[in-house]
């Protein structure tokens, strides 16, 4: 499997339990328990959960009404969205480059 392919199945995974942690989250603010800090939630978003985190907004209708994460959320997702567009330019301009050289070295 290759990096690129590794660097999806990651977020991915990553993705799917920010979601999940921000409806546990939810369900424990309903419940009056003790809950996950902020921090925590912000910090799923910035290693790769942005996706998660603002569908879990969204979805659970959690968090909503803070402004780091009305306005902090979506800037990291915009940020992760442009960071993945230019590192699957640049994985599939080394693609592109290793079967080029690949085939023009077998010749």
């Amino acid at each position: 499997m290759s990096s690129y392919h590794l660097f999806v199945n990651y977020l991915i995974i990553i993705n799917i339990i920010t979601f999940f942690i921000y409806g546990f989250d939810k369900w424990k603010a309903k419940r009056r328990k003790r809950r996950i800090s902020e921090i925590s939630l912000l910090a799923l978003a910035v290693i790769g959960g942005g996706i998660g985190a603002w569908i879990g907004m969204k979805v659970w209708h959690h968090k909503t009404l803070h402004k780091k994460f009305r306005y902090g959320v979506p800037v990291i997702l915009m940020i992760q969205v442009a960071l993945f567009i230019l590192y699957s330019c640049y994985s599939a301009k080394l693609h592109y480059l290793h079967h080029t050289l690949s085939s023009t070295l077998s010749i």
